[in-house]
């Protein structure tokens, strides 16, 4: 079994291990299982990074199985310099999940555990499928424990939330599939997505094809106007979820337009990136004005996600290295930061069981070692220099800058805004004097937190300080999709 393939089995499998030891009196070593299997399954993609050559922008760690022989289905694995960081940092947030639910998870302890590792295999399986049919099967797939997740441990309006988050990413979903058929039989029977790269088609075919791809992935990044079902989805979703569903799910969408909609349809892209680039500016300035006048911090940080994804699409659109490379780094850094941040709402949320931001003030005097994480996180999603927040929106506003001053100054902006929401959030519960007494009757972090908020902290200080070998693995590869979208696929 290649390495691929036990990253993506590994916590599957221990996900169904986990379902089968179903008891409650069961739960200390269901958590104990589930952390193991996080760490196996982390422990199996570190040597992709030993073994990657930054050289190429082919397919590395290739594995091909036929799958479905009548439909030529293969099970085909394979990571590049887009999609290779991923896969560590997919396995990677799932460890930090299960230490951080680990107190605050008491029923079905067992479900909820193994419905996070098996939604680390199926996301790991949809960055690194190289058949058409198998991304689909994955990126479908991965719907089914969020859905769970959200509908089991959720809050009040817990299925309002799952059903909105399933029917809007479905529909979006059942375009993609009638593309991918589509393609399958222009190509002559092939779901190889690299012949789909390769292959000829007419301008209308790729305008369709491109709509039909953006009605996917653009509910799944999700941009503005398709993005009302996230913070609804947030605030009604576990920790665990929010914090998996902003680090990673969201990242589906965004890779989806390098791996299909751009490459396969280069004309159409061309044409239509003026739209794209319209709607990743109105996420980046209206969203984060929406996420001022948020009451709710879970509320806050999901629009304060819709405008920092802004930025990756953004990259993505104005089509040079720096834009594209930014994106991508801006994805990396966004999967660490706002991960910490649901977490640190979480924290606050075990204790006093409120959301609002009112219910706090002078969490500072009661939790100064909580605070100081929590002020870090913060900067780092205002984008300070040093921290991973700042290498991917400075690139992107450079790039921005290249392609065209207005673009980049309107990108720019948002860096204001940004600091405005996070800072003002910070102020209100952090600063000042003991607001309540709930606030009085607070303790500080214990060990297990403190762990969890401190190997965050690293990562996201790590990334903003030596981001080299983070922009190095995707070097060439970013070059090559660039080449791929300049060159005309018209017959």
């Amino acid at each position: 079994m290649g390495l691929l393939s036990l990253a993506i089995w590994t916590p599957i499998v221990f996900g169904v291990l986990l379902l089968a030891l179903g008891r409650e009196e069961h739960a200390r070593a269901v958590r104990w299982l589930a952390l193991v299997g996080a760490l196996v399954g982390l422990a199996v993609t570190l040597p992709l990074y030993q073994g990657f050559d930054n050289g190429t922008a082919a397919a590395q760690f290739v594995e091909k199985v036929l799958w479905i022989e009548r439909f030529n289905v293969n099970y085909h694995l394979g990571v590049d310099g887009l999609s290779f960081w991923f896969v560590p940092l997919t396995a990677f947030i799932t460890v930090i999940v299960v230490i951080a639910s680990w107190e605050s998870i008491t029923e079905r302890v067992n479900q909820y555990m193994a419905a996070f590792l098996i939604l680390s295999g199926l996301m790991i399986g949809v960055f690194s499928a190289l058949d058409g049919m198998l991304f689909y099967v994955f990126f479908e797939a991965t719907l089914i424990p969020m859905y769970l997740i959200i509908g089991i441990w959720g809050g009040p309006n817990k299925i309002y939330a799952a059903f909105k988050f399933f029917l809007y990413t479905l529909l979006g979903s059942l375009l993609m599939l009638i593309a991918l058929i589509y393609l399958y039989v222009q190509s002559g029977g092939s779901f190889d997505i690299a012949t789909w790269h390769a292959m000829p088609l007419s301008g209308t075919a790729q305008t369709l094809l491109f709509f039909a791809f953006f009605a996917a992935f653009a509910v799944k990044v999700p941009m503005w106007p398709v993005h009302t079902w996230l913070p609804d989805v947030h605030v009604e979703a576990p920790t665990g979820g929010s914090a998996v569903l902003a680090a990673i799910m969201l990242k589906l969408g965004a890779y989806g337009f390098l791996r299909f909609s751009m490459p396969i349809a280069p004309d159409a892209t061309r044409e239509w990136a003026w739209l794209m680039i319209a709607l990743s500016l109105i996420a980046v300035i209206y969203v984060a004005m929406v996420a001022l006048v948020q009451r709710d911090m879970k509320k806050l940080v999901a629009y304060s996600s819709v405008a920092h994804m802004g930025f990756v699409t953004l990259g993505f659109f104005i089509f040079n290295d720096l834009g594209v490379s930014g994106g991508l780094v801006q994805m990396i850094a966004h999967g660490f930061v706002s991960g910490a941040m649901f977490l640190s709402i979480g924290v606050l949320y075990d204790r006093v069981h409120s959301r609002e931001i009112a219910a706090y003030g002078g969490v500072v005097n009661t939790m100064p070692k909580f605070a100081a994480f929590a002020l870090f996180f913060a900067m780092a999603n205002c984008g300070l220099p040093a921290t991973a927040g700042f290498v991917g929106e400075w690139m992107v506003i450079l790039g921005a800058v290249k392609f065209n001053f207005w673009v980049g100054f309107g990108a720019a902006t948002a860096l204001i805004f940004g600091a405005s929401y996070t800072l003002w959030m910070y102020k209100r519960v952090y600063l000042g004097p003991v607001a309540n007494d709930n606030v009085r009757s607070l303790t500080d972090i214990n060990a297990r937190e403190f762990f969890v908020l401190a190997v965050l902290a690293a990562a996201v200080l790590y990334m903003g300080v030596h981001p080299k070998p983070f922009t190095d693995v995707m070097d060439v590869s970013v070059a090559q999709l660039l080449q791929q979208v300049a060159a005309s696929k018209l017959p």
